[in-house]
């Protein structure tokens, strides 16, 4: 039994942020951060674009911000939080930079401000092509200097605590008397599940890409806090809302998670073309290679489709190397190590899941529909995205909401009352799972019926054999899951089983193509 006055599960930008703040204000009161994997592995670390914010007046405006946002997001944007989070993104940005985030800069020493996919002007700030790396590097150095933070790696958040295990009383979606008291954690050096109790929690556990048979999400991206407040009956909405990358660096044999090949890169005039060396962007889009995610994604898709290929090409033969290599470092490398010189040799790429745009609703300050229980990052649905995420305004995001979580807190956390007596996890009656086959077969056997059926063009015919089949594992498992002792690969299983029925379930009731989701038999 571990107590705590905040519980922050997950260690990417949305959880070490309001860590951060969190501690400087409540000097006397613990933090303590779970994360199951190393402290560094968080979706943040994977993100190459940047952070989208206005800060050259002269040429940009937070009116030019807040209309793109609303583009991309295809009406399903609340503009309300848009205009809040772009309006905030300044002022949110400069306390990471006081945390020693280091953003590249010109000779004059203003920072190299650029363009990305959907944005109208350059405003994307950025650390090379590693721009989450870094972030992940300063904040974690940050947090070690402060003595009410600690850090727990290697355990695995299961389940929240509620009336439901408090009480032992059955929770219905919607009731506004739900308290969340804490978490059960699996630590997976031993399988031994802890109750951790706290006075607040923080979820940001990140995205769901895992669901998916190609995904630029890390391995630890299996929609874990999505499918918690799910059994937990918090509200939730939008997740068949899935933002697929359109330039994921295309691999024999395949790697998880696949590379990335930046925003950015097309924003610095890479051109997109067929295996027969064809432009075919105009087709489709005025804006070309710069149009929005949704769009140069599902063209991509349709020249595949029609044409039978594994991938096109990115072009940037034509561009300067010199700057090119200073701009994209890690990109050139990785192309290099497979024998990709990008002077002469155009990339091969393929979309890939890329981040989920709905998930858990909250309010403006952070908060669920359970008491003392906040969410930030991708793991919540905000409004901010609506149908398409604008490319770099998940971290601009997670800033805004982690700093309106913590005033939020800092003006409730008095009245918040002390956490009750909690009951330890019970698992009598289970055994040690001897075939792990079982488990690594189903979690194969969803993420191909998630990408053949629920991928970037959807069907009813489709989403019909995926809720069909996905039926048939969950009931195989159920039982399963039951009398098997507790380890991060089934629990895994559990969350992705879990997200692949809640967006194909969510995906049979849209009834409207937007953004990022597209049924062919609602054209």
């Amino acid at each position: 039994m571990l107590k705590t006055d905040f519980l922050v599960i997950g260690s990417g930008i949305a959880g070490l942020s309001f860590a951060l703040l969190v501690s400087q204000h409540f000097r006397d009161k613990s933090v303590l951060i779970i994360t199951k994997s190393t402290k560094s592995e968080s979706n943040t670390k994977y993100a190459q674009g940047g952070i989208a914010t206005v800060l050259n007046k002269r040429t940009d405006s937070f009116d030019q911000h807040i209309a793109d946002t609303l583009k991309a997001g295809d009406g399903l944007c609340d503009p309300e939080v848009v205009k809040m989070v772009v309006e905030e993104g300044p002022k949110r940005l400069r306390k990471l930079i006081d945390w020693g985030v280091q953003f590249d800069q010109n000779p004059d020493g203003k920072f190299n401000l650029v363009l990305e996919g959907g944005h109208s002007q350059h405003r994307i700030l950025h650390h090379k092509d590693i721009t989450g790396y870094e972030i992940e590097r300063a904040l974690l150095s940050t947090v070690k200097k402060k003595d009410n933070i600690q850090i727990i790696e290697n355990h695995f958040a299961i389940d929240f605590l509620t009336e439901h295990q408090v009480e032992k009383r059955k929770l219905s979606s919607g009731e506004k008397s739900i308290n969340c008291f804490g978490a059960y954690a699996l630590d997976i050096n031993n399988d031994q599940v802890i109750t951790i109790g706290a006075k607040v929690t923080m979820l940001a556990t990140g995205g769901s890409g895992q669901v998916y048979r190609n995904t630029t999400n890390p391995q630890i991206a299996t929609g874990d806090g999505v499918a918690m407040a799910y059994r937990a009956k918090v509200k939730i909405s939008e997740v068949e809302l899935i933002q697929f990358h359109p330039t994921s660096l295309f691999q024999e044999p395949k790697e998880s998670p696949s590379f990335l090949i930046s925003e950015a890169v097309r924003g610095f005039g890479a051109i997109l073309r067929d295996r027969r060396g064809n432009r075919f962007m105009h087709k489709y889009d005025s804006r070309e290679e710069l149009a929005s995610r949704d769009i140069v994604t599902r063209a991509i898709d349709t020249e595949l489709k029609a044409s039978g290929d594994q991938y096109v090409y990115l072009d940037c033969t034509h561009l300067d190397y010199g700057d090119f290599m200073c701009h994209f470092p890690n990109i050139t490398e990785k192309c290099s190590s497979l024998g990709i010189d990008v002077r002469k040799d155009y990339i091969p790429v393929v979309p890939a899941a890329h981040y989920i745009c709905g998930g858990i609703n909250i309010d403006k300050n952070g908060l669920t529909s359970i008491k003392q229980l906040y969410t930030c990052g991708e793991c919540s649905r905000t409004g901010l995205h609506g149908a398409n995420r604008l490319a770099s305004n998940s971290l601009l995001e997670a800033l805004v909401y982690s700093y309106n979580s913590y005033v939020a807190i800092k003006e409730s956390f008095q009245y918040i009352p002390e956490t009750p007596p909690l009951p330890e996890w019970d698992d009598s009656g289970t055994q040690i799972n001897r075939e792990e086959i079982l488990i690594t077969h189903d979690r194969q056997q969803v993420s191909d019926i998630m990408s053949d059926y629920v991928g970037i063009v959807r069907s009813n015919e489709r989403l019909a054999r995926a809720a069909n089949r996905l039926d048939n594992i969950y009931q195989e498992n159920k039982k399963f899951f039951k009398k098997t002792r507790l380890t991060r690969s089934l629990c895994e299983l559990q969350n992705l089983i879990t997200m692949a029925y809640l967006i194909t379930r969510f995906s049979i009731e849209r009834m409207e193509n937007k953004g990022s989701f597209f049924n062919k038999d609602l054209t």
